[in-house]
């Protein structure tokens, strides 16, 4: 996460150039949004990522709290939104939760493959030498993990994931400690002098004047992004059971989970921009900031391509429970679409196949790994649109079902405050936006599809 301070952190994801020949493009950076070679510095790095962990705890209370209307559940975060605001506001949510969670799935097929990637390669680096090529296509393994995919899209629903999320979420926590014990060792041995500062990358020295501020604005769109775990909140809390309340427990863990992710977030960044400076590299584990000891550093990408599979059946599940349950309402006689049938599998117990679950959800884990392969500038694609969902599903909803729940006054105290705060996320979601689509634009214009490209 250096480059956040720099804001680059241990996830990655290629730019065009640097696909095809398998290598981690200096500009990339953590959650399989483009780095922006722009900094936000030792300052503003910290600060905005401790002030997005707060708007998001705080904004997520009042989304676990929408989760019952006059005591009946709702499923879905749409379901939450119709019963609470209505309207066309039902539609808008839609299109900026599934929109969101098809990018993050194209997006994270992306990212493994990089991880995966980086493990032959650097076992070349072990074998040949730093200097040496090391060229490895992402192609096949995105592949792979569209093959992983295959397998584990046809668990049923998002109830029967808990076992996943453990398995994501502990290879999370063991990428994240090793990045930080690297850079920890990278500090104590010295490695040289490193330029860091007050307000990161210098203008006129390592970056324009423009390019600063438009990679600032990717920046902070990046580490806004980072925390919209509101996507899928209603749908995980929709697996809790009472007592106690759902709310509760779900305000609980929301606490633990944005005050551990930030935790990391700022250790990542400060330690990595201290190791490496202006010069950090997008990853640490797939761009090559660490070349030894390479077993580790295999190891991490293996975490981190496994944390991946875990990740993408968390945003996958809720929109294939959405199109299925779509289906089931308008063709309910239909036994394609409904039929159940008991399948025995050994070792494993019954198992419940679904003629129209194979199909479908085969066919939407072929075709995103496909638009990974055609289009890997595709991440600028999925900044902008993590700028787009971020201010209406992480705090314009929340907040407007707020105060339609608990009666705030129009124009009091508190209802101008929730307002403010509102507006303030829509700027940095539009500058954010802004940031992407002059990426997304520069990356359009030297694409070629399925080619190997020269690296900076």
């Amino acid at each position: 996460m250096a480059k956040e301070l720099e804001m680059s952190s241990l996830h990655t994801e290629p730019s065009t150039v640097a696909l095809e020949n398998g290598e981690a493009s200096k500009d990339l950076d953590d959650d399989g949004r483009p780095r922006r070679t722009g900094t936000l510095g030792w300052v503003a790095g910290p600060a905005v990522l401790v002030a997005f962990s707060f708007i998001t705890y705080f904004t997520s209370t009042f989304l676990a709290d929408s989760y019952r209307h006059q005591g009946r559940r709702n499923y879905t975060y749409m379901d939450v939104v119709r019963s609470h605001l209505g309207g066309y506001k039902v539609q808008l949510c839609g299109v900026a939760q599934y929109g969101n969670l098809i990018g993050v799935t194209i997006g994270y097929t992306i990212t493994a493959s990089i991880s995966m990637v980086a493990v032959k390669r650097s076992n070349c680096f072990h074998k040949d030498g730093h200097e040496a090529a090391c060229s490895i296509s992402n192609y096949p393994f995105m592949a792979i993990f569209g093959g992983i995919q295959l397998v584990l899209s046809q668990i049923p629903n998002f109830h029967e994931l808990s076992w996943l999320s453990i398995v994501a979420a502990v290879m999370s926590f063991a990428y994240s400690s090793i990045g930080l014990a690297l850079s920890i060792a990278k500090l104590a041995g010295g490695g040289g002098h490193v330029e860091t500062g007050l307000t990161g990358t210098r203008v006129g020295v390592d970056t324009s004047g423009s390019d600063k501020v438009w990679k600032s604005f990717q920046a902070i769109g990046d580490m806004a992004f980072a925390y919209a775990f509101s996507t899928v909140l209603i749908e995980i809390q929709d697996t809790l059971k009472s007592p106690p309340p759902e709310n509760v427990v779900m305000k609980k863990a929301s606490l633990v989970g944005v005050a551990t992710t930030t935790l990391f977030y700022v250790l990542c960044g400060c330690l990595g921009y201290a190791a490496f400076g202006n010069d950090a590299p997008g990853n640490f584990l797939t761009g090559f900031g660490f070349y030894e000891p390479f077993w580790l550093i295999d190891f991490a990408n293996v975490c981190i391509a496994i944390h991946l599979i875990g990740a993408y059946q968390v945003f996958a599940q809720p929109l294939f429970g959405f199109v299925e349950n779509r289906c089931r309402q308008k063709w309910p006689e239909n036994k394609v679409i409904v039929k159940e049938h008991a399948v025995r599998i050994p070792l494993c117990g019954v198992y419940n196949f679904n003629v129209f679950r194979l199909v479908w959800r085969s066919v939407y884990v072929i075709i995103t790994a496909l638009i990974a392969m055609i289009f890997p500038f595709f991440n600028n694609f999925l900044g902008l649109i993590g700028a787009a969902s971020f201010y209406p599903l992480t705090v314009y909803f929340p907040i407007e079902m707020h105060i339609a729940q608990a009666k705030v006054p129009k124009y009091s105290c508190r209802w101008v405050w929730l307002k403010i705060l509102s507006w303030a996320c829509l700027i940095v979601s539009l500058v954010a936006a802004a940031g992407s689509v002059r990426g997304l634009a520069a990356d359009v214009k030297t694409y070629k599809p399925f080619q190997s490209q020269a690296h900076e």
